[in-house]
């Protein structure tokens, strides 16, 4: 049986280690991944340079274990039986596109300074490719789903379907229009709703 200490240091230790996770998303936001060093993790966080180590594995643990948390939050979500139950393809294409710009406007901080860091820290490239991979299988799921509805143009499959909507939807997009552009996000959504709807739905 766990002893009542031993709970309450347990406690303290995620508490400790949710608020290292918290400065350092914040940090690496407004400063950027490469201007923030674990010592300003640890002076905003009110904790020992050892103590961040030990959180994540330093600065680039840190930066990785944000992403890996975004991943599993998103998976974690009812997506997948959303995206069966859909019967309509327009409203489906629309679930799908706000889902993904929830996520990017959650997340495209983080994901910033995780491409900016990925070719020079094999880890966070890696923590990237699995980011994508968790994308393009919910991206999968839309495009088998418009299939079983016959809701296709007659000249795309489902593989095709599913990068067309990875084209339209992956975060370099979304970067394109909101970065280079300077489109709002509202007004990039609903763009690349139109343009999805354009390429994959008969007229």
């Amino acid at each position: 049986m766990t002893s009542p200490g031993t709970g309450r240091r347990a406690e303290y230790a995620a508490a400790t280690r949710q608020a290292i996770l918290q400065t350092a998303r914040e940090l690496f936001t407004e400063r950027g991944y490469f201007e923030t060093r674990v010592e300003d993790i640890a002076r905003a966080a009110r904790v020992a340079v050892p103590t961040v180590y030990a959180a994540a594995g330093g600065k680039s643990g840190l930066l990785r274990t944000l992403i890996e948390d975004g991943v599993r939050a998103a998976e974690a979500g009812d997506i997948y039986e959303r995206i069966a139950a859909q019967t309509d393809p327009e409203a489906l294409l629309r679930m799908i596109v706000a889902g993904t710009r929830n996520e990017f406007d959650k997340w495209s901080p983080m994901m910033r300074q995780a491409t900016a860091a990925a070719p020079q820290d094999a880890g966070i490239r890696e923590t990237v490719t699995t980011a994508h991979t968790s994308l393009r299988q919910g991206l999968n799921a839309v495009a088998a789903r418009l299939g079983e509805l016959d809701a296709l143009r007659p000249d795309v499959s489902v593989e095709r379907a599913a990068d067309i909507l990875w084209y339209f939807l992956n975060n370099a997009s979304y970067f394109a229009l909101t970065d280079d552009c300077g489109w709002p996000l509202d007004r990039s959504v609903e763009w690349l709703y139109q343009g999805l709807s354009t390429a994959l739905l008969p007229s």
